[in-house]
């Protein structure tokens, strides 16, 4: 048995999802979308899976090796830059080889296993729904090691800080290595993924705060995706670089040190005053 996976490529209502990394390593709840089908395929009993990967290939084979780790025999295959970004999208191509060998089964990593009617890629809503709709199979996996349900439709992961007069509302997921602030609201409908900082009095609902990503004190997501300095409405599909550091930021940068405010921004400075009304 050999199986096809195809990555996403060239999707225009999510480019700024794909700046940095191509869309099928975007990260999701922890890992990354492909991390996602190969797990998946393991489970099904597959042992043998190639990928087509049009978009940063060599991103993509660093990322996942020879497959080991999956218990997997994996090849990363790229294509040349003339080929027809839609000729490996036709799965029922009876032409499509893979080595000279037509595969088994083939699949457009357009969605989540088991969630082929909620795509992905068609905005920055149907991302974010997708991905709340994925959280409660990311939370029953068995590989989730010290992950822990604090509160019916509360999750948060191994090593996380969380203040005492923090509250988190259902449904909520927090990654490995979070912190949230004193007095911080996180959720409904929000998602802290890997090594995020929420700073003191700040909130984040309906919203997608990026690994390594830093909200400052007393700073209001809402509605939008955030990572680094980048903020997205994903209902307006308005988007922004932040300029300032203590608002949003990333970690992975130089950055201001995380320090008490010298003094208290009342209310809430909201991000999403600061959106252009421009399509992203």
């Amino acid at each position: 048995m050999k199986t096809l996976l195809i990555c996403p490529v060239h999707r225009p209502a999510v480019a700024r999802l794909a700046e940095n990394e191509p869309l099928v390593l975007a990260p999701i709840l922890g890992k990354c979308l492909v991390d996602y089908w190969l797990e998946h395929l393991v489970a099904q009993g597959e042992r043998t899976v190639s990928i087509i990967a049009l978009d940063r290939p060599e991103q993509v084979r660093a990322r996942l090796g020879d497959g080991s780790r999956w218990g997997l025999r994996l090849d990363v295959l790229p294509m040349n830059d003339d080929s027809s970004a839609e000729f490996p999208c036709d799965h029922r191509n009876p032409y499509l080889t893979v080595d000279g060998v037509r595969p088994d089964h083939v699949t457009i990593t357009d969605h989540l296993p088991g969630l082929a009617g909620v795509p992905l890629f068609e905005s920055y809503a149907t991302w974010f729904q997708a991905i709340q709709s994925w959280i409660p199979y990311a939370s029953q996996a068995s590989d989730r090691i010290g992950r822990h349900e604090i509160k019916p439709g509360v999750t948060v992961g191994l090593h996380s800080r969380i203040a005492p007069s923090a509250q988190l509302h259902a449904p909520c997921w927090i990654g490995d290595n979070v912190v949230v602030g004193t007095d911080a609201i996180i959720g409904p409908g929000a998602i802290l993924e890997d090594r995020a900082f929420v700073g003191s009095g700040a909130r984040v609902t309906q919203s997608i705060v990026g690994p390594e990503t830093f909200v400052g004190e007393m700073t209001l997501v809402e509605k939008s995706l955030a990572s680094g300095p980048l903020l997205i409405n994903w209902k307006t599909r308005s988007c922004l670089e932040v300029p300032d550091a203590f608002l949003l930021c990333s970690l992975r940068a130089a950055q201001p040190a995380v320090r008490a405010p010298s003094r208290v921004r009342s209310p809430l400075v909201s991000l999403r005053n600061l959106i252009p009304h421009q399509q992203g």
